[in-house]
């Protein structure tokens, strides 16, 4: 592991640790940033997502899980490993280099989908798994960004990620646009969402035999409500957790609400509480 660095965050929010780590496979370096003691907990972002966005959700559960928080160049991937399968091989590595056991995975969009392809694919690695706006099912994904989008396209569509615009971050729109600038970010932003939608899970997802929270704003225009129910009735061991006034991104709209499921799933599992009864699985 490389080199730890401290920083800086607003006063609120316990700073983690960060690192650079290189993939050995993609040859890749991937943002890492780490606080915490206690069992693992693995964040994984959707693709204009960063881990500044998860900061506000770890005040909490830092006091009880190491909470590490993995951002792969997503925009920058290439070749093979742009795309769903790629980016599972890239996080299955780092956590196999990272942790000593299985890791509560929480997945937001892009992320929720690659932790779901993980438990298929790698259980070993998985502990439970948190979905967060998932993609797997049903996605409205950016496809027409592959022709260079303006600001104020790209500020209409990060503003259908929320319930209220107000809770965009400061600079968002601005950062998307800088990057999504670039040819090459916009050609893989458009390439990871056509290998999301193209990597429908339906079929599959009776075989996920590991606990699993959904954690959805009730008011996303992404992946709508219907595609959480729709999820939990489709994986055998499921509760939900809504987000009133909130919509794909709850991490940064409601990070209490958040921070309060999430918590409350981890009591279930150290409770050893799940499988759950048939008559709670998926109901909120």
């Amino acid at each position: 592991m490389p080199r730890l660095m401290e920083h800086a965050e607003p006063n609120h929010v316990e700073r983690p640790l960060t690192a650079s780590a290189r993939d050995r496979v993609t040859g890749v370096d991937v943002r890492i940033d780490r606080v915490g003691s206690g069992r693992p907990v693995v964040f994984l972002n959707g693709l204009l997502g960063l881990n500044e966005h998860w900061f506000p959700v770890l005040p909490t559960l830092s006091r009880r899980s190491e909470c590490l928080l993995i951002e792969p160049p997503l925009l920058e991937m290439k070749g093979d490993g742009c795309s769903v399968l790629g980016v599972v091989s890239l996080i299955g590595n780092l956590m196999r280099s990272l942790l000593d056991g299985p890791a509560v995975v929480v997945g937001n969009s892009l992320g929720g989908h690659v932790g779901l392809r993980l438990a298929l694919q790698h259980p070993e690695l998985i502990r439970g798994l948190v979905l967060i706006g998932s993609s797997g099912l049903f996605e409205r994904t950016l496809e027409s960004a592959q022709h260079s989008p303006s600001r104020d396209w790209l500020s209409q569509k990060i503003g259908g990620l929320f319930h209220d615009p107000a809770r965009i971050p400061p600079g968002m729109v601005d950062r998307a646009y800088a990057e999504l600038s670039k040819r090459t970010a916009a050609r893989a932003l458009v390439r990871l969402g056509k290998s999301a939608k193209n990597d429908h899970l339906g079929e599959e997802l009776p075989k996920v035999r590991h606990p699993v929270a959904l954690v959805w704003g009730r008011q996303d225009n992404v992946t709508p409500p219907e595609v959480c129910e729709q999820f939990g009735q489709l994986i055998p061991n499921t509760r939900t957790w809504w987000i009133d006034r909130c919509g794909h991104a709850p991490q940064i709209e409601r990070p209490d609400e958040v921070a309060s499921s999430i918590g409350e799933f981890l009591d279930l599992l150290d409770a050893g509480s799940f499988p759950l009864p048939a008559r709670f699985s998926g109901v909120g």
